[in-house]
């Protein structure tokens, strides 16, 4: 009986996905919106019955997309290996961040997977391909502006520019890790509501306030910061490793500052509005609010400010 109702729900999440990847081929204007749920079905069928049987249903998606879609065999791999991973963490009840990270390990391996499937049989190097898009627009957008524009703060501009596009290449890992997270963080979200719908159920992402990092990202951060002011004119493997630590553990530490701000508006009962006006005006000025979120994050990571914050309200 059991095998029969797991052989059914395969089944049905196997179709799910099917149909969704075919509404992803004939509507494309939907395409990125389904995208980022087509690994869905993978995840709930792997937080059900486990690895095993999500590996079967993943091979027997990628049965079906080979015959009937083989060009788009790679969402099935991005959605099936990621998907995987994050249900597997899902059924064995880790919390909802440790989730995240598992999840969003898997659709990096996905992704590594597609640029090197791309690359092997089709022979396209997908960053190569992006990296001379954006030459070619930024020389049209070069003649445009140099011809109706002149004055040296443009042509700074537009050497910045240009700057910027040659970096992208070194930065392909860290793109990688931010989308899988952000692919993860989507599936993990949507599963959640599937599985409270479902199975009756108050599964979610613990409260952002309590979100918190080991104090080892600390260290990481500085050195890779270090490494990459002494190796910031090479372009060996050290100066790309230190370049995306930098930039992913830099990440981390931001959502750490935001998440003390929203600790201690909760903690002194403000509004809601207030952190989430903090977030906004740091997406508008980077420059300035991004800069003091971070430092409030080192120091949330590395002292106790929780406990003082605890410690003042008693």
């Amino acid at each position: 009986m059991n095998d029969t109702k797991r052989l059914t729900e395969g089944a049905l999440m196997t179709g799910l996905y099917l149909l969704l990847l075919l509404v992803i081929i004939f509507v494309p204007v939907m395409g990125p919106l389904l995208l980022m749920i087509l690994p869905v079905p993978f995840v709930y069928y792997s937080y059900r019955y486990g690895g095993k049987a999500g590996g079967l249903m993943f091979v027997a998606a990628t049965i079906f997309t080979l015959l009937f879609a083989t060009v788009f065999t790679v969402f099935t791999l991005l959605a099936g290996i990621g998907g995987i991973f994050l249900g597997i963490a899902l059924h064995h009840k880790r919390s909802s961040y440790e989730a995240l990270a598992i999840g969003s390990v898997g659709f990096v391996i996905g992704l590594l997977g597609i640029l090197l499937i791309t690359q092997l049989f089709l022979g396209v190097n997908l960053m190569e391909e992006l990296k001379n898009g954006m030459n070619q627009g930024y020389g049209t957008f070069e003649r445009i502006f140099s011809g109706l524009l002149d004055g040296e703060e443009v042509e700074t501009d537009l050497a910045e520019i240009g700057q910027l596009i040659d970096f992208i290449p070194d930065i392909v890992p860290s793109i990688l890790a931010m989308s899988g997270v952000m692919m993860a963080f989507v599936s993990q979200w949507t599963t959640y509501k599937l599985i409270n719908r479902i199975e009756n159920q108050s599964m979610g992402f613990t409260d952002f306030k309590n979100f918190k990092l080991p104090t080892s990202i600390l260290w990481y951060y500085f050195v890779a910061m270090i490494l990459n002011y002494v190796t910031m004119d090479g372009n060996n493997l050290i100066y790309l490793a230190a370049v995306n630590v930098f930039i992913l553990t830099g990440a981390l530490i931001v959502l750490q500052g935001f998440s003390f701000v929203f600790f201690y508006a909760w903690k002194k009962k403000w509004s809601k509005a207030i952190p989430i006006l903090v977030v906004v005006f740091s997406i508008l000025l980077p420059q300035i609010i991004m800069y003091l979120v971070r430092i409030i994050g080192i120091i949330d990571i590395g002292f106790p400010m929780r406990e003082r914050v605890e410690e003042k309200k008693e």
